[in-house]
């Protein structure tokens, strides 16, 4: 951890249609929920721990920390869950640390890495490029960018990134994966259950090694 205190919250109130309806943060691999991959590989990594989701939900219960409601009725996408985040931290912690409920493989270092990144930039935030491509849900976002938050979401209505990375500016983390050949990209999503096999696999295959 980082000298600089900060927290984090795992964005788990997506709607899971690619995985035909039922709750992706709850769906088993390797034997244990797919949050709990994220929750275990997060909770090391900075000083508090939140779920953002749509309505709090008992079975994400067990894990034993709080679940914060999007902040409008209705779905309001990434942004929603990092507002609630902001709004539930600000006057704690200046950094959120933002990362999906479907990242198995994420990073030891990617807070350390991403608050490094945005400080030395002198940016309020940092998000993960990796090969070339924005990974905008893997971020960490200054407490200062609040207000536009609140705007993004409530006056403007947005519920994804693209439009919000016209007005506020975050440093680019330009992610050097090093690793097998054949293993994940630690920022591999599982949005279906094509990508869930792929990753029980991969967990398999790690796990004989």
């Amino acid at each position: 951890m980082s000298s600089v205190s900060m927290a984090g919250v795992v964005l788990a109130g997506g709607r899971s249609r690619r995985m035909g309806g039922t709750d992706k943060a709850l769906e088993l691999l390797g034997g244990k929920p797919l949050i709990g991959h994220v929750i275990e590989r997060v909770e090391r990594q900075v000083d508090a721990l939140a779920l953002s989701v749509e309505q709090p939900m008992t079975p994400l219960a067990v894990f034993e920390l709080p679940q914060l409601a999007d902040p409008l009725p209705g779905h309001r996408g990434p942004l929603g869950g990092l507002l609630s985040a902001l709004r539930h931290y600000s006057g704690h912690y200046p950094w959120v640390l933002l990362v999906p409920c479907d990242a198995p493989f994420l990073p030891a270092m990617l807070a350390a890495k991403l608050l490094e990144r945005a400080l030395e930039a002198g940016l309020p935030g940092a998000m993960v490029v990796d090969r070339g491509e924005w990974q905008p849900t893997f971020s960490v976002w200054h407490r200062s960018l609040l207000p536009d938050l609140e705007r993004a979401v409530g006056a403007e209505e947005l519920g994804g990134f693209k439009q919000l990375m016209r007005t506020v500016r975050l440093a680019d983390c330009n992610w050097q994966t090093d690793g097998e050949p054949d293993a994940p990209s630690p920022f591999y999503n599982v949005n279906d259950r094509a990508a869930l096999q792929q990753a029980e696999s991969w967990l398999r295959q790690a796990g004989e090694r």
